[in-house]
């Protein structure tokens, strides 16, 4: 493999299974490639990826943030080279190392309010990160905002996710549209995730994306994401792992 990181991000509507997806893309990499370097990021407020990978996650990069504005805000009068070099420092910190993975969470901001250079350089830190490992998967937030704020500037894999709704179709169409203004990729499909009748997939028409997979709606699954099972504990055989391995295939990236 070259030495340009794999970065995948999963997108798509919410609630159509998104992070149990991207947690399956994760230990799919993890079990296929275990001697390379894998960091999963979870990039969604609604925290679920780290359930999802069974990480306990201590701090966050929204953290880190607010505790250097927070140095700002009191009268700490820095440069921005100084500041950018303590972000760089404290993300390892941030960085929770699991068996096979890195594991790193943006985090949940607790106010609307915007520090939008600090942003800045961590986006930028997450690119410098990125560098440091062979596989990078973003679990995203739900519809298109971080791709129109270029946060997924980096991006070589865009996996979209949907189920079999109108709504989740019309999603990865708007996703798709943007992408194609805003960052440059090199593979773009989607997976139609929770099929419940195999026939409507063939009525699901997303132009100029990839069908690469369709994974049947599955009980097994459900009851393991309801019992906040991490994905460790699927079935070799999971119905869900076998689509999310398809998909892989069909990138080209397993």
């Amino acid at each position: 493999m070259d030495n340009k990181a794999k970065i995948i991000t999963v997108a798509g509507k919410g609630g159509v299974g998104k992070t149990s997806i991207c947690a399956s893309v994760v230990r799919l990499l993890v079990e296929k490639f275990p001697d390379k370097k894998i960091l999963a990021i979870d990039a969604d407020p609604a925290v679920g990826l780290s359930v999802a990978l069974g990480v306990d996650v201590k701090l966050t990069l929204d953290d880190i943030r607010m505790s250097i504005v927070d140095s700002v805000e009191n009268g700490e009068t820095r440069e921005a080279l100084e500041l950018l070099s303590e972000a760089r420092f404290r993300i390892f910190d941030a960085l929770v190392e699991m068996p096979g993975f890195a594991f790193l969470a943006i985090g949940r901001p607790e106010s609307s309010g915007c520090y939008c250079k600090v942003n800045s350089y961590l986006k930028e830190v997450i690119g410098m990160l990125a560098g440091s490992f062979d596989y990078v998967v973003i679990d995203g937030e739900a519809g298109i905002e971080q791709i129109q704020r270029r946060v997924m500037e980096k991006v070589t894999h865009l996996l979209l996710i949907t189920d079999q709704s109108k709504k989740g179709g019309q999603v990865i169409a708007t996703i798709k549209s943007v992408a194609d203004e805003l960052i440059a990729y090199d593979r773009i499909g989607v997976i139609i995730n929770r099929v419940t009748n195999p026939e409507l997939v063939e009525l699901i028409q997303l132009p100029g994306v990839e069908i690469l997979a369709a994974i049947p709606a599955d009980s097994a699954f459900a009851a393991n994401d309801i019992r906040g099972r991490s994905v460790w504990e699927l079935p070799a055989d999971s119905p869900v792992l076998a689509g999310v391995r398809e998909a892989l295939r069909e990138m080209e990236i397993l």
